[in-house]
């Protein structure tokens, strides 16, 4: 499904309005559910995807640094909101607006739940060259700098004017 080369991703699809994709994964992001509306967008069958990790839908056109700031969010606890593209089976992709919000049972986290919806392309317009420049950075970067390098470009796209990524990525 991944491919290193930042022009091998496929066509794009564009989702609708009322397409709302839920999944499901434990604490390593292997999926334990997905709704049939996440079938239908990424064109696997639900045998296709429950206990895989969800890796099996990363896209190319996203950077490293995005991901790692879900998973600082998720260790603290706390809910991510972010843009994503994700890569469906057919070597198609798709945007869309997540929310990743980590679920408990006996009071102990035990995995994360997430819903993708359609994203606006105003949103869209300002995350791609961004994503776009972060994956240039992490492609050029040492593995010891990617993370750091990669994580300074979001930064720097988000003014003083916000407290932090959520604030940022919820103005959108």
């Amino acid at each position: 499904m991944n491919s290193s080369n930042a022009e091998s991703h496929g066509q794009e699809l564009k989702m609708k309005e009322d397409d709302f994709l839920v999944s499901k994964t434990d604490l390593k992001s292997n999926i334990t559910y997905i709704n049939q509306c996440f079938c239908q967008i990424t064109g696997y069958e639900t045998s296709e995807l429950i206990g895989k990790n969800h890796d099996i839908l990363r896209c190319d056109l996203m950077p490293h640094g995005i991901y790692n700031l879900l998973w600082e969010h998720l260790k603290t606890e706390e809910e991510f909101f972010g843009y994503i593209a994700n890569q469906n089976k057919d070597g198609s992709y798709y945007w869309s607006f997540l929310n990743v919000t980590p679920y408990y049972e006996n009071d102990e986290i035990c995995g994360y739940f997430a819903v993708q919806r359609m994203p606006t392309q105003a949103a869209l317009d300002i995350i791609k060259p961004l994503y776009k420049e972060m994956c240039k950075i992490e492609k050029n970067a040492e593995p010891a700098l990617l993370l750091p390098l990669s994580s300074a470009a979001i930064w720097q796209a988000i003014t003083k004017e916000y407290q932090s990524y959520a604030e940022f990525i919820l103005s959108l």
